[in-house]
């Protein structure tokens, strides 16, 4: 193959299942294909520490705290996560820059056609590649986060020094199980033996399914919230969330300054804490200094974007990507917290989610653009909108993104609140 970066580019979206765009089709749970590639590549997560991290929310914002408080402290720092939001060389970065287009382009030329009878998906592929570009890269150490699940996911080849659970609710119920048990048995999966593991929010209802594995796999556990807590401050004049971080109740980090906005990074923030003290624990050498400047310089370190993101003032404009229902619960209360005018939700969501469970949760005081984003899995505007009338939400349907977006500012003073999500395509077709 000669392909250009943009060919090759579309042939990763194209020629292989992608989940992100097909939905279940392109699911494919076992790890003999990931093996396989990976064994051909002499298995290059090998060469280089991971931190393995899971979890239904949130995986995202720990992983990208723990590769920024890693960079503070004068790693080498590898970062892979998904989806992207704009760019696909989102997914892989070493210390905060993207995945270089020649490798991307490389990668496909040379591997595509040696793999296509192993028929991978989209996914196996693209971690095989973060893989072997964080061991060209040299990078120390690697964070690693789950595409989904944990126990089948092709990422899961790999051995780690810690391995993260951030929480366990319903999300991908179709591939994962309909309980949270059942979920939370596919996300201790990443649990290895005499790996420790660290559970962010503790839940009486699953923890014992962690707790039995990490015995069975004879692996330390931290349940980050039995010990961990954090408050939220007041907004600085730079635009960071002040967090105050508590140890059974005693302070043990005053005024982080999070760059991060949203009230639901405290759970994110205890969870990365908690893994942050485990890799002191296991001999990284990490500063009190190294994780405050960690936690502020967040965006800048790691390309971190899409969470709570201030993206207009006058009217205030905000994007965040929580798209099922216990990631909108946190979105919720954030919105019945901010005082405004009017608030203007521009919502879209994709058929595969609990979109009624979802509505139920969002405010009833908002007025509603309801769009569809440029993606085959995402539900008609016109059927969303028919669907929340029934929840009590009232607003109009909108044939893209921008349309919505255009009608809601349109219709705003400057003292209004325009909220803009439900789903990851509608934050990316904003922002793009």
């Amino acid at each position: 193959m000669n392909l250009t970066y943009q060919e090759a580019e579309n042939y990763l979206f194209t020629q292989l299942p992608v989940f992100e765009k097909t939905g279940g089709s392109a699911y494919k749970p076992g790890l003999d294909t990931a093996k396989s590639i990976d064994s051909d590549f002499g298995f290059p997560h090998r060469s280089y520490k991971t931190v393995h991290i899971a979890g239904t929310n949130g995986k995202g914002s720990v992983s990208n705290f723990l590769a920024s408080v890693l960079q503070e402290a004068g790693y080498r720092t590898g970062l892979f996560t998904s989806p992207h939001i704009v760019d696909f060389k989102e997914r892989i970065r070493v210390n905060g820059e993207k995945i270089e287009a020649g490798f991307v382009t490389d990668f496909v030329n040379r591997y595509c056609e040696q793999f296509a009878s192993l028929r991978p998906t989209f996914f196996e592929l693209t971690s095989a590649m973060a893989f072997e570009y964080f061991r060209v890269k040299k990078v120390d150490i690697a964070i690693i986060e789950v595409g989904m699940g944990g126990r089948l996911d092709s990422t899961n080849i790999i051995t780690p020094i810690l391995s993260v659970i951030t929480n366990i609710a319903l999300d991908h119920t179709q591939f994962l199980g309909s309980t949270l048990r059942e979920i939370a048995g596919e996300k201790a999966g990443i649990i290895k033996r005499g790996v420790p593991v660290v559970v962010g929010e503790s839940d009486p209802r699953i923890n014992p399914v962690f707790l039995d594995k990490a015995e069975q796999m004879e692996s330390p556990i931290i349940l980050a919230s039995n010990k961990l807590s954090a408050s939220t401050g007041q907004i600085t004049p730079e635009g960071k969330q002040l967090f105050n971080v508590f140890s059974c109740g005693e302070p043990v980090y005053r005024g982080i300054k999070c760059a991060q906005l949203g009230a639901y990074q405290q759970k994110n923030i205890v969870t990365a804490i908690a893994a942050v003290e485990q890799l002191r624990r296991l001999g990284l050498n990490i500063t009190d200094d190294n994780i405050y400047r960690g936690f502020e310089n967040v965006n800048s370190n790691t390309g971190f974007y899409g969470r709570w993101q201030v993206i207009g003032n006058q009217p205030l404009v905000v994007c965040d990507t929580g798209h099922n229902p216990a990631g909108i619960t946190y979105v919720a209360e954030q919105l019945n917290s901010q005082s405004c005018r009017q608030l203007r939700m521009v919502i879209g969501f994709v058929q595969d989610k609990d979109i009624s469970s979802i509505l139920k949760l969002l405010p009833k005081n908002a007025v509603y653009y309801f769009v569809n984003a440029d993606n085959h899995r995402a539900l008609p505007a016109n059927e969303l909108c028919c669907m929340a009338q029934r929840y009590g939400l009232s607003g109009n349907a909108y044939s893209s993104v921008a349309e919505g977006f255009a009608a809601a500012k349109k219709d705003s003073t400057m003292d209004d609140f325009i909220f803009l999500g439900g789903s990851n395509y509608v934050v990316a077709e904003l922002l793009s």
